[in-house]
């Protein structure tokens, strides 16, 4: 698998494979199953992010797009998700190694998707290592959010990769978890990735 920065000419593919894993796209049981992703991602919007240098993508080096990371300022997002907003909201109220997390450079991690015929791979944890790697000097945390009741997302991102849960915060009804790792060389000594 070859872990890479996204070019605009990937945005279709992402766009399918984003689609295909929308929550609304899913059934309960599926959602339930395997997690799900949210927010407006089509095809411009991923070449807009792409062009930026916003995306890390897995490929099987055949022309399949195995999985997709976002990573990216939250603050400087055109037209932020509610979910971003609220989390930006919240800075306050989430703590990082003892400091709010406005106090913190940090960057945000996701959306994440990992295509159905490539789960099960690693395709997650490579990208999770391509994202740590590639935010050394640019950030102190990488910081996600998990929909309450995303299980799967969960399992991936706390019990199985380390992220810590920093509080949690609620917009339009729905709950949220903020969850952190450490970025960079404070996580995972090596090289980073290149561009």
């Amino acid at each position: 698998m070859r872990y890479r920065y996204a070019t605009e000419a990937d945005a279709p593919a992402l766009a399918r494979m984003f689609a295909a894993n929308h929550h609304d796209a899913l059934t309960e049981e599926q959602r339930a199953a395997q997690g799900f992703v949210q927010g407006s991602f089509d095809a411009a919007a991923l070449r807009d992010m792409a062009a930026a240098g916003e995306l890390l993508v897995a490929d099987d080096g055949e022309g399949r797009i195995a999985g997709l990371l976002a990573l990216s300022v939250a603050a400087d997002m055109a037209g932020p998700p509610a979910a971003v907003t609220g989390l930006l909201r919240a800075q306050a109220d989430l703590v990082w190694r003892g400091r709010p997390l406005g106090e913190v450079p940090w960057l945000l991690y996701g959306p994440v998707v990992v295509d159905a015929g490539f789960r099960g791979r690693g395709v997650a944890r490579g990208l999770f290592t391509r994202a740590v790697e590639a935010s050394a000097g640019r950030a102190e945390a990488l910081v996600a959010f998990i929909e309450e009741g995303n299980a799967p997302s969960w399992r991936v991102h706390v019990d199985a990769f380390g992220m810590t849960p920093l509080g949690t915060y609620t917009v339009s009804g729905r709950t949220y978890h903020a969850v952190a790792a450490p970025a960079g060389a404070q996580a995972a000594p090596g090289p980073v990735s290149p561009r």
